[in-house]
């Protein structure tokens, strides 16, 4: 397996550990819950894997020409590992209220699904090529993919302590773990 894979399916379970159903739920006015959020990341890996089929399908690239910003953009996340905040999601990964219990029983396997896409992809067209491309950052190679995939968890893996972090200085309850 990848090494970026396995560290995004490593931060999703090291994320999600141990949850309460209250601190799943919990969040401050006008940002998402730690499961919104997870519902979000399960979407990008659904919509990526399906992107990564068409091209299959279609049996050519799915990559087209990136501008100036999107290059300025994967720069940014890629190569400098940052990831900015307050952007909002790309149409198709916002949360519609599916069940925390329902996405961490699907969210690691697919993840693997999501790879083997990348993978077939990979192998048929080259792991140098641009094979489809990103809502923000473009056309993005299997390996950035990978890596895109594992920041963006990163990313949000830190936005979830700091949901634990606020509700336990609210004084809520967080008794309870949630098991899938």
């Amino acid at each position: 397996m990848d090494f970026y894979v396995r560290k995004l399916q490593e931060t999703i379970a090291s994320s999600f550990a141990g949850i309460t159903p209250e601190q799943f739920k919990w969040h401050p006015q006008e940002k998402w819950s730690a499961a919104e959020i997870m519902e979000h990341l399960w979407l990008t890996y659904r919509a990526t894997t399906t992107a990564f089929d068409l091209c299959l399908q279609a049996g050519k690239i799915a990559a087209t020409k990136p501008t100036l910003q999107m290059r300025i953009d994967a720069l940014m996340v890629l190569k400098l590992e940052y990831f900015p905040s307050g952007r909002p999601a790309p149409p198709g990964t916002i949360p519609q209220g599916a069940s925390p219990e329902m996405v961490m029983a699907r969210i690691q396997g697919d993840i693997v699904a999501m790879d083997e896409s990348i993978l077939k992809c990979e192998e048929r067209f080259g792991s140098r090529r641009d094979l489809v491309d990103n809502p923000v950052l473009g056309p993005l190679t299997a390996a950035e993919w990978r890596k895109f995939h594992w920041l963006h968890a990163r990313h949000h893996a830190l936005q979830i302590e700091n949901l634990k972090r606020g509700m336990s200085n609210t004084n809520q309850s967080v008794d309870q773990p949630l098991t899938a």
